[in-house]
Formats: structure tokens, C-alpha cells, sequence
């Protein structure tokens, strides 16, 4: 007679932290929807084997209340359920959920049996610092801007932020392949420009072009950027999808330093009571996605980030995830050298200062507000307001 095969899992789990509003008794039902949810997405009624139930299901491992309306659940996953593959991990992890209300991924706790199948970033903070040769201070970061300025024109901003100083250069994210400027003439006229003022300056400044496009073309402007002397990538995740960065990140044959961009990315976190929490985003799962850098709008800037959001968004960049490398923040967002000393008190000094508009607010001397940048950030008190 045909014996039904049973699991034999190595009970090894994964967990994740859901925040959920409602009630005591809806927020508890809704974290045992989610064990079954995000798994066998199966009625509950209908499942009669037992090592299916006992070993695929999630399983609610702690249930606490926050205030009246808000509770916190932790849901253990088995590690086979995420298949080695970053896709899946997110999909077991807020894959359907993500349509309903009032849930809110908060915290993921990876063991060793799982994190090991992702390499994460190549560099991380202490490679990116020797990649650039800068030991301790904050590094400084800007944005070439804006769009509508020919390849020549671009080129010769970078060479001035170069020449005074600037650690990194990026495109800005909307810069693609356009008209006005084709991503491979770009590419090659501003890695040229920061090569030729390194040579002259001595320094070892990085440009980062954009290499967000169709999927099918993400590896090959990654190639052409690695070609042209580029000392990094800029790359919007939740543009291309996270995997396709994991999958650059990931390629010996490239292996440049990578910043993501949040464009789209904001959806996920606007609404405070549903989505996914700020240091999980923009840290452990662009950690996981390989990014050594997470550009990300800093607080009482333009846009509607908290304080207290981007402190768990700090905390995400270094949270432990077994051999996985803790990333630089990268607080922009119409940030101005006024704040600096402000800003560097609040994430420390192992942070990225993206400044791009405020540079060109001050005058048409490029060269003496980078200067200034770079004197705010060496003197000795630059970590203390």
C-alpha cells in the first residue's frame, strides 16, 4: 500500500516581529492567520497531516500588548520554507500580508542555518571605507544634478566635486538613458572626470551611475560601468526588484560597491500602522539585497521620515545578522551643511552625507562649499553638536 511520505525538517526556524492593530482577541487571530498565511495558504480545517501542521506552519512564539489597539506578535517560520533564495524569504515574510491592513513587519531574526545562504554586502562599512581610503570621519556624498545637463556637463561637475574633495559621486536616480544624456556616454565622460582629478589629487574618490533599467539590461550597464573605471553603483530597488541587486552585489566579475536608492521603496513605510518598519526595509533587507549603503530621506527634512524612525533605520544597518556586514546610512533629502554637526551626533560617524542641492544654493563656487562640507566633518568635534 502507498505510504504518504512525512517531513523530516531539521526544526531549525527563522522569526519574524508583526505589529497589529485591533483588538486583543482580532490581533491574536490575525497572528495565527498569518502562520497559515504566509505558508500553506491553505484552510485550516483541511490540513490533516500532522507533520504538515507541525512542521511547515508558522507558529506564534510571543504575544505581547503595546498599548490598547497595538500588539506585538513573533512568528517562528521553518528555514526550509524560504527555499535559499531572498524572493521567497521576503515572500514568507510579508508576501500575501502585505494586503492586508493593520499589519506592520517590525523585526527579522535570521539564524546562521539561513543567513548563510545570503553573501549581503560586499564591502559593507569597513570595506567601503578603505575602498574610498577614509578611516574614520564621515564620508561625504553628492548627487549629480540636475537632470537635462549634457554628459560634458555632468562630467565637469564631477570633476570639481572630485578635485575639492567628495568622497563619492552618484548620478541622481533619475538620471537613466535619456536623450539628453545616454547612460553610456555618461558613464564614461564622469568616470574619466573623478579618475583624472584622483590622479591629481591623489585621493580615491568613487562616481556610482545608475544602473536601474529593465531587467534585462541591469547586469549589462553594471558590466559598462566596471568597464568605464566607475567605482561603484547606484541602484533603486524597489525599481528592479531586490533579488536582480542581490544578483549584481553578488557577481565577483563585477564587485563595485553598490548604494540602493528608496524610490518606490516609500510605500512600504508611509502608513505607520501597516507595511514594513523603516530598519527592516531599508536596513536588514537591503542587507540581505546587498547594498553597502541605504540612501534614505533623513528627519525634518522634505519629506515625512521621524526621528524616531530613522533611529530604528539606523539600527537596522547594523541589527546582527549572523556573518552579514553592517551597511552605511545614508541620510539625504534636502539636507543642508547647516545640520551636519546635528546630524553626525545623531548616526555617529560611520554614516554617508548625501548633500547635493544645498552645495550649488551657496554661489557658483562649487570648489568652496565642498571645502566647507569636507571642514565640518574633519574637525575633531564632528561627533558632538
Amino acid at each position: 500500500m502507498y505510504q504518504t511520505p512525512r517531513l523530516a525538517l531539521e526544526g531549525e526556524r527563522f522569526t519574524a516581529a508583526y505589529q497589529i492593530r485591533g483588538t486583543r482577541r482580532r490581533a491574536l487571530e490575525t497572528a495565527r492567520e498569518i502562520c497559515i498565511e504566509q505558508t500553506v495558504e491553505y484552510p485550516d480545517e483541511l490540513i490533516r497531516r500532522p507533520d504538515i501542521r507541525e512542521q511547515i506552519i508558522g507558529d506564534v512564539t510571543r504575544f505581547e500588548a503595546l498599548d490598547d489597539q497595538t500588539f506585538q506578535a513573533e512568528i517562528a517560520f521553518p528555514i526550509e520554507v524560504a527555499g535559499e533564495e531572498l524572493p521567497q524569504l521576503l515572500n514568507v515574510l510579508f508576501g500575501n500580508i502585505s494586503l492586508k491592513p493593520e499589519i506592520r513587519l517590525v523585526g527579522i531574526d535570521l539564524p546562521r542555518a539561513l543567513s548563510r545562504f545570503f553573501r549581503g554586502p560586499r564591502y559593507g562599512r569597513n570595506g567601503l571605507r578603505e575602498r574610498v581610503r577614509v578611516p574614520a570621519r564621515p564620508l561625504l556624498a553628492t548627487a549629480l544634478k540636475p537632470m537635462g545637463l549634457s554628459p560634458q556637463e555632468l562630467a565637469q561637475l564631477a570633476y570639481q566635486f572630485a578635485l575639492s574633495g567628495i568622497d563619492m559621486i552618484k548620478d541622481d536616480h533619475g538620471l537613466a538613458n535619456q536623450v539628453f544624456s545616454t547612460f553610456d556616454e555618461r558613464v564614461a565622460r564622469c568616470s574619466d572626470a573623478v579618475n583624472r582629478a584622483n590622479r591629481e589629487t591623489g585621493l580615491s574618490c568613487i562616481y556610482l551611475p545608475n544602473i536601474t533599467s529593465r531587467a534585462d539590461q541591469v547586469m549589462e550597464r553594471a558590466e559598462t560601468a566596471r568597464d568605464s573605471g566607475a567605482g561603484g553603483l547606484l541602484i533603486c530597488p524597489g525599481l528592479t526588484g531586490y533579488d536582480t541587486m542581490r544578483a549584481v552585489a553578488d557577481d565577483d566579475s563585477i564587485a563595485l560597491p553598490i548604494l540602493c536608492h528608496p524610490a518606490m521603496q516609500g510605500a512600504f513605510t508611509t502608513h505607520r500602522g501597516s507595511g514594513i518598519a523603516h530598519g527592516v526595509l531599508y536596513g536588514q533587507i537591503n542587507r540581505l539585497a546587498g547594498a553597502d549603503g541605504a540612501i534614505f530621506p533623513n528627519y525634518g527634512g522634505r519629506f515625512s521620515f521621524s526621528e524616531g524612525e530613522c533611529r530604528d533605520l539606523l539600527d537596522g544597518t547594523l541589527r546582527p545578522m549572523g556573518e552579514i556586514k553592517p551597511i552605511f546610512p545614508v541620510p539625504a533629502g534636502g539636507m543642508s551643511l547647516e545640520r551636519i554637526p546635528e546630524i553626525v551626533a545623531f548616526y555617529g560617524d560611520d554614516v554617508i552625507l548625501l548633500i547635493g542641492g544645498d552645495l550649488h544654493r551657496r554661489g557658483l563656487d562649487l570648489s568652496h562649499s565642498c571645502r566647507e562640507f569636507l571642514q565640518m566633518v574633519s574637525r575633531p568635534s564632528s561627533n558632538t553638536i
